[in-house]
Formats: structure tokens, C-alpha cells, sequence
């Protein structure tokens, strides 16, 4: 049960913040392997991982733009901190509608493997495109309103299993006029309060439900992921100028050629 917990946490761990889609590493293990769902207490426990890990990464910038945010609701100016911390609450709110009136739809009818498969392969293609035709001049805070909206749509695209919230919203930014380096910083801060939102929507469905918590399996989950997370955040960063996304989009077209195997596999 600890290899188990310890290696799906792993995987949510590092495929969170990396343009390479949760969702389709955490179906093979249980296509793969057979292992059963850990539930939504489990899915509570890794997502906060990550939260801690990217609120711990970026603390420094948390704090300087939640005060900067907050002198500007207190009508006391706005400077581009402010502004940016605007940028992000407006990117987080069409994921917000777009979940909330389509979440059951998309949890019934497309979350499949076949579906993963496809989008895995799709967004790893734009992705590519993206970069290859990126002007890389802008840093986060030149996103504007206009900008902020269009990351916002690009993160609501992510509620479709396998497109990778990272990397759709890297490849908006690159599409923007961002360097690499600012979209995938952009990518994060915008990762929190979503996070935040859709953690705390899973814990309310626990609260009252009676279930029996976990919780040496939901306490190794939160330190896994944590760890792997806050790991995966600090060398994507280094890296990323200077190995680009080539590597993850190739790295996605054979993922997504192993699940289309896996799929047809089991017809």
C-alpha cells in the first residue's frame, strides 16, 4: 500500500506543474498495474501537496502581490504588482464558470482513456506550434486584462482530461508574446487559487460523507507530493530556457501513442 500511495503521489507530484497531463500518467497505473482508485480523501491530500509546494516556492511573490492586491481593493493605487495579482484573480475565473456548469458533463462523458490519449497528442502538438512561432518579449507582468482572460480560458481547457492545465496555459503565454520563463511563472501563481478552489470543492464532498479517512496514506500523500512538486517547480524553471518544450512534446507524442496502444488493447 506504500509503494502504492507513495508512487501516485509521485506522479501527481511532478506531472502537476510539468506540460505532460496528470491525468494521463495517472491512468496507467491503474490500466497498467490494476490498482484501484485511492479516492477522494487521497486526491485531497496530493492536491494540497502541490498547493504548499508552489505557495512555498513563490512565497515572496505571494506575499508582495497579496498586499499589493489588497492596497488597491482599499483604494490606495495600483502599481504592477497589483496588477498583476488582478491578472490572475480574472485567469481564474473561466475555469470557475466553465466547471462549475460543465463539470458533471466533462467527469461523465470524457474522461476516458481514448480521450486522454487524444489530448495528450492535440495540446502536446499546439504546444509545439506555439513555441515555434513565439516572439518571447513579454514578461507576467505585461499580461493585461486581455491576456489574463485568454490564460483563464486557455486553464478552463485543462478540465478536459489529458490536455494539461501547464502546459495549455504555457502555450497560450507563448502565443501571448511571453518568454518562456514568464509563462511558465504565470502558469504558477495562476495554479494557486485554482487549486485552492477545486481542493476545497473535493474536501466539502467529504465533510459530513462518514467515511473513514486514511489518514497515514492522506499524511505520506501530502509529504510526497509536496516534495516532488516543489522539486519538479524549481527545474522546470532552471530549465526551461535552455532545453525549451521540445523535449516534453515528444515526450507527450509517445505517451499518447502508449495509451492509444493500451486502449486499443483492451477492445
Amino acid at each position: 500500500m506504500e509503494v502504492h500511495v507513495i508512487l501516485l503521489a509521485l506522479i501527481q507530484g511532478f506531472t502537476e506543474f510539468l506540460p505532460i497531463s496528470s491525468s494521463a500518467h495517472l491512468i496507467l497505473p491503474s490500466v497498467l498495474l490494476g490498482w484501484r482508485d485511492q479516492g477522494m480523501a487521497f486526491d485531497v491530500a496530493v492536491h494540497l501537496g502541490s498547493l504548499l509546494a508552489v505557495l512555498y516556492y513563490f512565497r515572496k511573490e505571494v506575499v508582495t502581490l497579496t498586499r499589493a492586491w489588497s492596497r488597491s481593493v482599499r483604494g490606495k493605487g495600483h502599481n504592477a504588482e497589483s496588477r498583476l495579482a488582478w491578472s490572475i484573480v480574472l485567469a481564474t475565473v473561466p475555469a470557475c464558470v466553465i466547471g462549475a456548469l460543465f463539470g458533471g458533463i466533462i467527469a461523465d462523458y470524457l474522461r476516458s482513456g481514448w480521450v486522454i490519449a487524444a489530448a495528450t497528442v492535440v495540446f502536446g502538438l499546439l504546444l509545439w506550434f506555439a513555441d515555434k512561432m513565439a516572439q518571447l518579449y513579454k514578461d507576467e507582468y505585461q499580461t493585461g486584462w486581455r491576456g489574463a482572460l485568454l490564460l483563464g480560458c486557455a486553464q478552463a481547457l485543462a478540465l478536459i482530461p489529458g490536455t494539461s492545465r501547464s502546459g495549455i496555459t504555457l502555450t497560450a503565454g507563448l502565443m501571448l508574446g511571453m518568454t518562456r520563463a514568464a509563462a511558465a511563472r504565470f502558469s504558477f501563481l495562476m495554479s494557486i487559487p485554482i487549486i485552492f478552489l477545486a481542493g476545497s470543492h473535493q474536501a466539502s464532498g467529504l465533510i459530513g460523507s462518514g467515511l473513514t479517512m486514511p489518514w497515514s496514506a492522506i499524511g505520506l500523500g501530502v509529504v510526497v507530493s509536496f516534495a516532488s512538486a516543489l522539486t519538479c517547480i524549481h527545474l522546470f524553471l532552471a530549465l526551461l530556457n535552455r532545453i525549451g518544450v521540445m523535449p516534453f512534446v515528444l515526450y507527450r507524442l509517445g505517451l499518447g501513442a502508449v495509451l492509444f496502444w493500451v486502449m486499443a488493447g483492451q477492445l
